[in-house]
C-alpha cells in the first residue's frame, strides 16, 4: 500500500547522500519533496503541514548540524515524525476486571468488520481468551450467515438468536448476546452491527442504541484504508455520532495510496488499535507505529517477522539445523532444508515475508512477480527422492536426476538447478554460521533461506514468464555412460569463486545480510551467548 510514499521517500534522501553539510537549500529542497510525496499518499492537507514543518524545525537544530552523517539524520527525523502521526505507542485492548470484556465494531458497510469480527476473535483465542461472537447485523442479506461461517473457521462460538435479513431486533440480540457469555463463561463478547451507507441517521441511532444496551468495554471503529481522504471525514462523523476508542484498519495489502492510516490519528485523536492486511483469518495483528515507519522508510520489520518465525518455527527442529550448519551435529541435508521450508512456508506468503527484510524496495518489482507455487515445485522434487538421495546429493547422477525430475512432474533442468544451488548455499551458510551470523533471515537459526530465489534477478521462473534463454546450451556426450559420468563430474565440481548462491549479482544490486540495519531493541530476540 505505501510503495509509491516508499518509494518517493527513498528517491529523496538519495539526493541527501554523500553530504557532509546540509544547507537550508538542501532542507527546503527535501521538505518540498516530502511534502509533495504525503500529497500523492492521499494523506490529509493539515498533517502534511504539520509533519512537514516538525520535520524542518529539528533539520535545522543542532542534531544535524553537529551530526557525523547528516542525511542518515534526516532520515531518523523523517522515522521520528512518521511514529509520531501514527499513533507513538501500540495502543493495546482494555479488558475489563469482571468478565465478559465487550467490544463492540463499527463502521461503514463495505469496510469488513464481519470478516473482521472473526479475525479479531481467532487472535484473542490465539492470546488465551476465549471469545463470543455476536451476530447484530440484521440488515445487511446473509450478514449472520457470514459470521456464522467465519466463526466456524476460526473455531469461536457465534451467538445468532435471529436469522437477519431484516428481521430480529439488534438491540435485544447484543443484551442477549452478553448475558449467554456470562452464563457460558465467554470471557470476550464480540458485537458486530449493522453498517451504514454513509452517515444515516437512523442506523447512526441504532449503533447508540446498541452501545447504551451493552455498555462496551472498546467501541472500535472499523476503516477500509483504501477510500482515502474520505475515511477521515467518516472516522469523525462516527466520532460525533456513536464514539469510539480505537480504529482498526482493513485491506491494508491493497494498492491504494495510504493516506488514511496516516492521517486518522492525528485528526481524531483516536490511535490505531489493529489493522488487517489480507484475505485470511490469520492476516491480523496490533498495529505497531513504529514498525509501520520502519516498512514505509523501506528500513523492514524484522521484529515482526522474528515474532511470527517464534510462533511458528519448532525450537528444537531449528537448532539441529542451526547446529549442522556449524559442523557439530552431522552434515546439512536435503531433508533438514525441507522441513525449514515447510516451516516456512507456515509463516505465510513468502512474498510479504521477503517484503520485511530491509533494503527490499529495490527488488518490490522481482517479489511481486514472484511465483508461490515454486516453493510446492521444490517441495515435490525433494519429496521425489529416496531418503538416501536426500542425505547425499552427491550421488544424484543423470539417471536419477531423469526420474527425480518424471516423478515430480518438472524437468531435468529444475532438479540440476536445485541440487547445485543447495550445494552453494550450504556451504555459504556453513561458512556464515561458523562467523557467528546465520544468512536469510538474523533472529532464526536454522533457517537457511532459499537456495535460488525465483523471480529475483538472475534466477528462475516469474509468474506468467519463463526465465530468458541464455544463448544455446551445450550438449553432452551422445554416449548415455559417459553423458552420466559428465553430470556426476559436473555436480561434484565446487562452486566458482565468489559465486552467491541465492541467485543475485554480486555487484551493483546485490544484498549483503551485513548491510541490514536492525532495530536496537532486536537483542531480545537473539540467541544468549
Amino acid at each position: 500500500m505505501f510503495a509509491t510514499l516508499s518509494d518517493r521517500l527513498a528517491e529523496t534522501f538519495k539526493n541527501l547522500r554523500g553530504k557532509g553539510r546540509l544547507s537550508d537549500a538542501d532542507i527546503d529542497a527535501t521538505a518540498r519533496e516530502i511534502r509533495i510525496a504525503l500529497l500523492e499518499a492521499d494523506v490529509a492537507l493539515p498533517v502534511v503541514k504539520e509533519f512537514v514543518a516538525a520535520v524542518k524545525e529539528r533539520a535545522r537544530g543542532e542534531e544535524v548540524s553537529q551530526a557525523l552523517n547528516p542525511a542518515q539524520q534526516v532520515v531518523k527525523i523523517v522515522n521520528d515524525e512518521l511514529v509520531t502521526i501514527l499513533g507513538g505507542e501500540t495502543r493495546r485492548l482494555r479488558f475489563a476486571k469482571t468478565p465478559p470484556t465487550v467490544i463492540m465494531l463499527a463502521g461503514l458497510q463495505g469496510a469488513g468488520k464481519t470478516t473482521l469480527a472473526a479475525k479479531l476473535a481467532l487472535w484473542l483465542k490465539n492470546q488465551g481468551s476465549s471469545p463470543l461472537l455476536v451476530a447484530a447485523d440484521l440488515q445487511r442479506p446473509n450478514a449472520v450467515k457470514q459470521l456464522e461461517v467465519n466463526g466456524e473457521r476460526a473455531g469461536v462460538k457465534v451467538y445468532a438468536p435471529d436469522p437477519g435479513n431484516g428481521v430480529g431486533d439488534p438491540v435485544a440480540v447484543a443484551r442477549g448476546g452478553v448475558e449467554e457469555a456470562r452464563r457460558t463463561l465467554h470471557d470476550v463478547v464480540i458485537v458486530d452491527t449493522a453498517g451504514r451507507l454513509g452517515l444515516d441517521e437512523e442506523m447512526m441511532q441504532q449503533a447508540r442504541d446498541i452501545r447504551d444496551a451493552v455498555q462496551p468495554d472498546e467501541t472500535l471503529f472499523v476503516v477500509d484504508a483504501m477510500i482515502g481522504q474520505d475515511a477521515v471525514n467518516t472516522a469523525l462523523a462516527f466520532q460525533d455520532g456513536v464514539g469510539y476508542d480505537g480504529v482498526v484498519l482493513t485491506k491494508l495489502d491493497g494498492d491504494a495510496r495510504g493516506g488514511a492510516a496516516l492521517s486518522i490519528r492525528s485528526i481524531t485523536g483516536k490511535p490505531v488499535m489493529f489493522a488487517s492486511a489480507g484475505e485470511k483469518l490469520t492476516d491480523f495483528d496490533l498495529f505497531h507505529p513504529d514498525r509501520m515507519a520502519s516498512r514505509i522508510l523501506d528500513m523492514g520489520d524484522m521484529l515482526t517477522l522474528i515474532e511470527q518465525a517464534e510462533k511458528t518455527f519448532d525450537q528444537e527442529q531449528a537448532a539441529k539445523a542451526a547446529a549442522k550448519l556449524t559442523g557439530q551435529g552431522g552434515e546439512f541435508t536435503l531433508t533438514d532444508f525441507l522441513e525449514q521450508m515447510q516451516q516456512l512456508k507456515k509463516m505465510g506468503s513468502l512474498t510479504k515475508i521477503m517484503g520485511m527484510l530491509p533494503g527490499m524496495g529495490q527488488f518490490r518489482e522481482q517479489l511481486e512477480n514472484f511465483d508461490e507455487r515454486e516453493l510446492d515445485r521444490v517441495e515435490a522434487i525433494i519429496h521425489s527422492m529416496t531418503p538416501r538421495e536426500r542425505d547425499n546429493p552427491k550421488i544424484i547422477d543423470g539417471s536419477r536426476r531423469a526420474r527425480i525430475a518424471k516423478g515430480s512432474g518438472t524437468q531435468v533442468s529444475d532438479v540440476n538447478q536445485l541440487v547445485d544451488r543447495f550445494f552453494d548455499a550450504r556451504k555459504m551458510m556453513m561458512s556464515m554460521a561458523k562467523g557467528g551470523g546465520v544468512p536469510g533471515m538474523p533472529g532464526m537459526p536454522g533457517m537457511p533461506g532459499m537456495p535460488g530465489m525465483p523471480g529475483m534477478p538472475g534466477t528462475g521462473r516469474r509468474k506468467g514468464k519463463q526465465a530468458p534463454k541464455k544463448g544455446k546450451a551445450k550438449r553432452g556426450s551422445g554416449n548415455p555412460a559417459k553423458r552420466a559420468q559428465q553430470e556426476r563430474a559436473a555436480a561434484e565440481r565446487p562452486p566458482a569463486a565468489g559465486a552467491n548462491p541465492f541467485g543475485t549479482p554480486n555487484g551493483e544490486g546485490g544484498m549483503n545480510p551485513d548491510d541490514f540495519e536492525l532495530p536496537a531493541d532486536i537483542s531480545r530476540f537473539l540467541p544468549k551467548q
